[in-house]
Protein backbone atom coordinates (compact mmCIF):
# COMPACT_ATOMS: atom_id res chain seq x y z
CA UNK A 1 0.00 0.00 0.00
CA UNK A 2 1.40 3.40 -1.00
CA UNK A 3 1.95 5.90 1.76
CA UNK A 4 -0.10 9.08 1.37
CA UNK A 5 1.99 12.20 1.79
CA UNK A 6 0.90 15.16 3.88
CA UNK A 7 0.83 18.48 2.06
CA UNK A 8 2.91 21.02 3.95
CA UNK A 9 2.26 24.71 3.32
CA UNK A 10 5.68 26.38 3.54
CA UNK A 11 5.72 30.11 4.26
CA UNK A 12 9.02 31.86 3.60
CA UNK A 13 9.40 35.07 5.59
CA UNK A 14 11.88 36.64 3.19
CA UNK A 15 10.51 38.07 -0.04
CA UNK A 16 13.85 38.14 -1.91
CA UNK A 17 13.99 35.53 -4.67
CA UNK A 18 17.59 34.66 -3.81
CA UNK A 19 17.14 34.77 -0.03
CA UNK A 20 18.89 32.32 2.25
CA UNK A 21 15.54 31.30 3.71
CA UNK A 22 14.06 30.56 0.27
CA UNK A 23 17.14 28.41 -0.45
CA UNK A 24 16.54 26.61 2.85
CA UNK A 25 12.88 26.02 1.96
CA UNK A 26 13.93 24.61 -1.43
CA UNK A 27 16.55 22.43 0.27
CA UNK A 28 13.91 21.11 2.68
CA UNK A 29 11.67 20.28 -0.31
CA UNK A 30 14.46 18.18 -1.81
CA UNK A 31 15.34 16.46 1.45
CA UNK A 32 11.79 15.78 2.66
CA UNK A 33 10.81 12.14 3.10
CA UNK A 34 8.04 10.73 0.91
CA UNK A 35 5.56 11.26 3.76
CA UNK A 36 5.74 15.04 3.23
CA UNK A 37 4.99 17.12 0.15
CA UNK A 38 6.32 20.64 0.72
CA UNK A 39 4.68 23.44 -1.26
CA UNK A 40 5.83 27.03 -0.92
CA UNK A 41 2.87 29.37 -0.49
CA UNK A 42 3.82 32.85 -1.66
CA UNK A 43 2.99 35.77 0.67
CA UNK A 44 4.61 38.83 -0.92
CA UNK A 45 1.56 39.78 -2.99
CA UNK A 46 -0.86 39.88 -0.05
CA UNK A 47 -2.21 43.38 0.77
CA UNK A 48 -1.76 44.45 4.37
CA UNK A 49 -4.40 42.91 6.60
CA UNK A 50 -7.36 45.21 7.14
CA UNK A 51 -10.38 44.15 9.18
CA UNK A 52 -12.58 46.01 6.71
CA UNK A 53 -11.83 43.11 4.32
CA UNK A 54 -13.34 40.49 6.64
CA UNK A 55 -16.75 40.76 4.98
CA UNK A 56 -15.46 41.14 1.42
CA UNK A 57 -11.95 39.71 1.15
CA UNK A 58 -9.62 40.39 -1.76
CA UNK A 59 -9.16 37.34 -4.02
CA UNK A 60 -5.55 37.06 -2.85
CA UNK A 61 -6.75 36.59 0.76
CA UNK A 62 -9.27 33.96 -0.29
CA UNK A 63 -6.76 31.99 -2.40
CA UNK A 64 -4.15 32.15 0.40
CA UNK A 65 -6.63 30.94 3.02
CA UNK A 66 -7.74 28.07 0.75
CA UNK A 67 -4.14 26.92 0.28
CA UNK A 68 -3.55 26.85 4.02
CA UNK A 69 -6.88 25.11 4.68
CA UNK A 70 -6.05 22.45 2.07
CA UNK A 71 -2.69 21.69 3.67
CA UNK A 72 -2.25 19.10 6.37
CA UNK A 73 0.48 21.02 8.15
CA UNK A 74 2.46 24.26 8.06
CA UNK A 75 6.15 25.15 8.09
CA UNK A 76 7.56 28.63 8.65
CA UNK A 77 11.04 29.37 7.25
CA UNK A 78 12.10 32.86 8.22
CA UNK A 79 14.85 35.38 8.70
CA UNK A 80 14.90 37.88 11.54
CA UNK A 81 14.14 41.55 10.97
CA UNK A 82 15.15 43.85 13.84
CA UNK A 83 14.90 41.00 16.38
CA UNK A 84 11.44 40.00 15.20
CA UNK A 85 9.51 38.25 12.46
CA UNK A 86 9.34 39.93 9.05
CA UNK A 87 6.29 42.11 8.41
CA UNK A 88 5.20 40.04 5.39
CA UNK A 89 5.08 36.87 7.49
CA UNK A 90 3.15 38.57 10.30
CA UNK A 91 0.71 39.88 7.70
CA UNK A 92 0.18 36.38 6.28
CA UNK A 93 -0.39 34.93 9.75
CA UNK A 94 -2.94 37.66 10.47
CA UNK A 95 -4.76 37.13 7.17
CA UNK A 96 -5.05 33.40 7.85
CA UNK A 97 -6.39 34.01 11.35
CA UNK A 98 -9.33 36.14 10.23
CA UNK A 99 -12.24 36.71 10.13
CA UNK A 100 -12.58 36.01 13.84
CA UNK A 101 -13.57 32.39 14.48
CA UNK A 102 -12.52 31.23 11.00
CA UNK A 103 -8.77 30.77 11.39
CA UNK A 104 -7.20 28.47 8.80
CA UNK A 105 -4.34 27.66 11.17
CA UNK A 106 -6.17 25.96 14.04
CA UNK A 107 -5.23 22.38 14.81
CA UNK A 108 -2.49 22.05 12.19
CA UNK A 109 0.88 20.61 13.15
CA UNK A 110 3.61 23.11 12.42
CA UNK A 111 7.26 23.96 12.82
CA UNK A 112 9.55 26.97 12.66
CA UNK A 113 13.06 27.14 11.27
CA UNK A 114 14.93 30.43 11.13
CA UNK A 115 18.16 31.33 9.38
CA UNK A 116 20.43 34.32 9.28
CA UNK A 117 23.99 35.19 8.30
CA UNK A 118 24.38 36.45 11.89
CA UNK A 119 25.45 34.23 14.76
CA UNK A 120 22.00 34.49 16.42
CA UNK A 121 20.27 32.63 13.58
CA UNK A 122 16.87 34.24 13.94
CA UNK A 123 16.12 33.39 17.58
CA UNK A 124 14.01 36.55 18.11
CA UNK A 125 11.99 35.87 14.96
CA UNK A 126 11.40 32.27 15.96
CA UNK A 127 10.10 33.27 19.36
CA UNK A 128 7.66 35.80 17.89
CA UNK A 129 6.40 33.32 15.31
CA UNK A 130 5.95 30.65 17.98
CA UNK A 131 4.06 33.08 20.20
CA UNK A 132 1.61 33.90 17.40
CA UNK A 133 1.19 30.22 16.49
CA UNK A 134 0.42 29.27 20.09
CA UNK A 135 -2.38 31.84 20.14
CA UNK A 136 -3.73 30.36 16.88
CA UNK A 137 -3.71 26.74 18.08
CA UNK A 138 -0.96 25.59 15.73
CA UNK A 139 0.62 22.48 17.24
CA UNK A 140 4.20 23.72 16.88
CA UNK A 141 7.03 21.19 17.11
CA UNK A 142 8.87 22.00 20.35
CA UNK A 143 12.18 20.33 19.45
CA UNK A 144 14.49 20.62 17.75
CA UNK A 145 14.28 24.39 17.89
CA UNK A 146 16.32 25.30 14.83
CA UNK A 147 18.10 28.64 14.45
CA UNK A 148 20.64 28.48 11.67
CA UNK A 149 23.36 31.02 12.43
CA UNK A 150 25.86 31.89 9.69
CA UNK A 151 23.38 30.26 7.33
CA UNK A 152 25.05 31.79 4.29
CA UNK A 153 27.89 29.33 4.89
CA UNK A 154 25.51 26.37 4.42
CA UNK A 155 25.69 26.89 0.65
CA UNK A 156 28.56 26.55 -1.79
CA UNK A 157 29.38 29.28 -4.35
CA UNK A 158 26.90 27.70 -6.80
CA UNK A 159 24.11 28.03 -4.21
CA UNK A 160 23.92 24.30 -3.44
CA UNK A 161 23.70 23.00 0.12
CA UNK A 162 27.02 21.95 1.59
CA UNK A 163 27.38 18.61 3.36
CA UNK A 164 26.86 20.38 6.69
CA UNK A 165 23.78 22.17 5.35
CA UNK A 166 22.31 18.90 4.09
CA UNK A 167 22.92 17.21 7.44
CA UNK A 168 21.27 20.03 9.43
CA UNK A 169 18.22 20.26 7.16
CA UNK A 170 17.87 16.47 6.90
CA UNK A 171 17.79 16.17 10.68
CA UNK A 172 15.20 18.94 10.96
CA UNK A 173 12.87 17.60 8.25
CA UNK A 174 13.05 14.04 9.62
CA UNK A 175 12.02 15.30 13.07
CA UNK A 176 9.25 17.34 11.48
CA UNK A 177 7.97 14.32 9.54
CA UNK A 178 7.76 12.40 12.82
CA UNK A 179 5.92 15.35 14.41
CA UNK A 180 3.38 15.51 11.57
CA UNK A 181 2.79 11.73 11.79
CA UNK A 182 1.62 12.17 15.39
CA UNK A 183 -1.37 14.13 14.13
Amino acid sequence: MDQVSTTVAVLVGSLRKASINRKIALGLQQLAPASLSLEIVEIGHLPLYNQDYDDNSPESYTAFRQKILASGSVLFVSPEHNRGMPAALKNAIDIGSRPYGKSVWSGKPGAVITASPSMVGGFGSSQQIRQSLACLNVLTMPNPETYLGQADKLFDPAGQLTETGQALLSSFIEHYAQWVQRF
